[in-house]
């Protein structure tokens, strides 16, 4: 089923209309008060959309623009330039073991998340920021209007810089741009596009598991040994994932590392990591040089519901820029001072009010 928010009705109006928010707004309150309240704004605002003669889905399947977009389409084709590219990581859980990759795809109009599953997954080893994607029969996805991501399973297609086509967008240092800084204390249950900058106080040895060296899915145990549930016996290649804690001042976190961001974090190569499996004490000396140091880490905050606490799964992680550190500080100075001024200006604001009364 296709969803459009109020937000997004709010806008398409607009753009019809060349009516002011205000006036848009105005026309769904009247609506709202003149059927007694018994419907919602979100309602309201599809019936004044249909009274101005507005079609609110142009389209529900084929070649869009990622700004027309809705949650529930399905079989959705777009051009886009790529913004970033996160690579590939694999996961395992208690129902299902597979690889899941994702970019950021941009055209004229807007971004949004492109999510590649399994044998889609590799693809995007061979996709570059600046390099222009069509992407054909995807579906959407997401918990709102907000967080849409479109989604390529096995009847999807991506063509990395199909002949003839362009997208006008810059996506110079994009990737910095994709990424907003927040506290731990800020962070939601799920938020995705996020940085933390925070020191490592505990390292938790790697875990080590076989994977398939064709589709990276996690190797289960059958007759005979294990095997993939796809390619069958095959010669397991090694995966490994790293949790460590961290702590930013307003609390604390763990963070997931997998392969390529742990050989990042440890600055390591993949031959040194499989050392620590057949002596896992020669990681000790490693662990405890890591504790009090300082990194920033992008990616996503996820609930983990067995435990009811948030993770944090790192898609990047650097040393801090001590240069750019400065002028964040001086960023939230700047604003905290704003906000001071304008409390204080309200507080005035009140007293002269009551003075007057």
């Amino acid at each position: 089923m296709i969803r459009i928010s109020y937000d997004e009705i709010i806008e398409r109006i607009i753009e019809k209309t060349g009516y002011s928010k205000e006036a848009v707004e105005d026309l769904i309150n009247k609506k709202v008060k003149q059927l007694s309240g018994l419907i919602t704004k979100e309602g309201a605002a599809h019936i004044v959309a249909n009274e101005l003669g507005i079609k609110l889905v142009e389209k529900v399947s084929g070649r869009l623009q990622i700004k027309n977009i809705l949650l529930g389409m399905r079989n959705v084709d777009i051009i886009g330039k790529v913004k970033n590219n996160f690579g590939v990581r694999e996961f395992s859980t208690n129902n299902r073991q597979g690889k899941v990759a994702s970019l950021i795809v941009a055209d004229e109009t807007g971004t949004i998340r492109v999510v590649l599953w399994n044998d889609m997954a590799d693809k995007v080893k061979d996709i570059k920021i600046g390099d222009i994607v069509e992407i054909k029969s995807a579906y959407v996805r997401g918990k709102d209007s907000e967080n849409k991501e479109l989604h390529l399973n096995d009847k999807s297609q991506i063509i990395i810089n199909p002949e003839g086509k362009n997208v006008d967008v810059d996506v110079s240092n994009s990737f910095s741009r994709d990424y907003t800084r927040k506290t731990i204390d800020e962070l939601k249950d799920e938020e995705r596009n996020v940085e933390i900058k925070l020191t490592i106080v505990q390292v938790f040895e790697p875990r080590f598991y076989e994977v398939c060296p064709e589709c990276g899915r996690k190797l289960i145990l059958q007759e005979g040994g294990l095997a993939c549930p796809v390619h069958g016996k095959v010669n397991p290649k090694q995966a490994y994932v790293l949790n460590v804690i961290g702590d930013d001042g307003t609390g604390t976190i763990r963070l997931v590392f997998f392969k390529d961001q742990v050989l990042k974090l440890l600055h390591k190569k993949d031959e040194d990591l499989i050392v620590y499996k057949e002596t896992p004490e020669e990681f000790d000396k490693l662990r405890k040089d890591m504790l009090g140091t300082e990194i920033v880490v992008k990616g996503r905050s996820t609930l983990n519901k067995m435990f009811g606490k948030k993770e944090f799964i790192v898609e990047d992680v650097e040393a801090p820029d001590y240069k750019r550190e400065e002028e964040i500080l001086k960023s939230e100075l700047q604003k905290n001072n704003k906000e001071e001024t304008e409390v204080k200006d309200d507080e005035e604001d009140l007293n002269f009010d009551e003075n007057i009364n």
